[in-house]
């Protein structure tokens, strides 16, 4: 029998090909908390390896204000827990330029089991066309719900949004050349 190893991922469909927009460039972030040495921009602009990681251990909002509406074609999420076990769930919306109501990309949940299952990666094909705006809310814990989730060692999750890795927002367009 003739036999193929074969990659699972098209060659056109790998991140690492893809034109990403310069967020620091085309949109401003708004954040519900930060920790100290974990700013959001380490998860927005490709260039920190740390990501972001929340100060605070209640649901997390990421938004993102763009300065002129884009057209939004990928999406790519990584979150990294590795203290934990914990289910998160996370909430990817968007704003169209001229509408008054956000709309769902994706609600999804995870469930982290350190030492095992300490990465989540998710991307999304989309067509958000005049995008005014992109948002992520995280309840970092669902089975804590009204009691405030627990860290361990005082931490809170960290995310990194993937124009590299962590809880990271990465948009892609087809009409922006980077």
């Amino acid at each position: 029998m003739r036999k193929n190893l074969i990659t699972p991922t098209r060659q056109s469909d790998r991140a690492s090909d893809r034109e990403w927009l310069v967020l620091d460039e085309v949109a401003s972030v708004e954040v519900t908390s930060e920790a100290e040495g974990y700013p959001v921009e380490g998860a927005l602009s490709g260039h920190g390896e740390r990501g972001w990681r929340a100060g605070a251990p209640d649901t997390q909002i990421i938004r993102l204000l763009f300065d002129t509406p884009q057209t939004i074609r990928f999406i790519r999420l990584v979150f990294r827990e590795e203290q934990s076990p914990r289910t998160q769930e996370f909430v990817l919306r968007w704003l169209p330029a001229h509408g008054a109501d956000w709309r769902d990309v994706v609600r999804q949940q995870w469930n982290f089991s350190p030492p095992h299952a300490v990465l989540e990666c998710e991307e999304y094909k989309v067509d958000l066309a005049s995008a005014a705006a992109v948002e992520l809310t995280i309840n970092p814990d669902i089975s804590e719900v009204g009691r405030g989730p627990r860290w361990n060692n005082g931490s809170s999750p960290s995310s990194k949004t993937i124009v590299s890795s962590g809880t990271v927002i990465v948009c892609e367009t087809s009409s922006w050349k980077i």
